[in-house]
């Protein structure tokens, strides 16, 4: 079974409450966009499952990726055999694109397909949150208004499709943890809701990311490419997540050649 992991993008970050448990409670916007991986999942005979990349070098600390915990959550729960996993990785990692959350939603859902398990949306939804805050959020997998630490979801009408989207990757690797040490949280004057419901071209000056004064100021180029989206005639520009890819959004498609920036992908949803 072949399927294709797509990224999301953040309307909007607001960092809101570090809790008791370390955690920080966000509230933003979650947008699939069409920057895909390509993960292939296959039954084999043996007793032991494999799982190989290509594409991206995925990081190793020594412990088993999301793809394989995913694995291993279904088939201790549920009896699966043993498969055979292969990750073409293209959605850059560190870019605040959900990436590796993406792969470990589709593994979930691809199993659920493969062994006919006949899992509940719901069922399916508890396993992908034993494996990150944000997994939960592919199995939906459309425009959704996320609070919490990134496990709660409100559906949200959002009519986007008119709209051109740019998606810059500066080649930065950007921890997570790393840009939380860096931000206060704060509650917000205004709920990204009731801002996205004004026309987009008051969401220069309200909708905000509360990464990127931080992020900003660690890393000056991914500014720059902020910069440059708006001089390119972009309507709405902010990084995404915690960085370091970077979207604009235009009422047309731009002229602008945007290949000097780093990595980038045009597309309307």
């Amino acid at each position: 079974m072949v399927t294709f992991p797509n990224a999301k993008i953040n309307l909007g970050l607001h960092i809101t409450e570090k809790r008791a448990d370390g955690y920080h409670n966000i509230e933003s916007v979650f947008v699939p966009v069409p920057i895909n991986d390509a993960l292939e999942i296959t039954k084999n005979k043996t007793n032991k499952t494999n799982f190989s990349s290509a594409g991206i070098k995925i990081p190793s600390d020594g412990k088993p990726n999301l793809v394989e915990r995913a694995f291993s959550i279904v088939q201790s729960k549920y009896q699966i055999p043993n498969v055979d996993i292969e990750l073409l990785k293209k959605i850059p990692i560190g870019a605040g694109l959900g990436g590796g959350s993406a792969d470990a939603a589709a593994c979930i859902l691809s199993f659920n397909k493969l062994f006919d398990l006949q899992l509940s949306e719901k069922e399916l939804l508890s396993l992908a949150g034993q494996l990150g805050a944000d997994c939960a959020f592919f199995i939906k997998n459309k425009i959704m208004y996320v609070e919490g630490i990134g496990d709660r979801f409100t559906d949200l009408e959002l009519d986007l499709s008119k709209y051109h989207f740019v998606v810059v990757y500066p080649n930065i690797h950007v921890s997570t943890a790393e840009a939380y040490k860096h931000v206060s949280p704060k509650t917000p004057s205004n709920n990204i809701r009731d801002i996205l419901a004004k026309p987009i071209e008051t969401w220069k000056h309200e909708l905000k990311n509360d990464f990127e004064n931080s992020v900003f100021k660690q890393h000056p180029k991914i500014e720059k490419v902020k910069q440059h989206l708006y001089e390119s005639g972009a309507i709405y520009a902010s990084m995404s997540g915690s960085g370091s890819t970077v979207f604009g959004i235009f009422k047309n498609v731009p002229e602008a050649d945007f290949e000097s920036l780093g990595k980038n992908w045009n597309f309307s949803l």
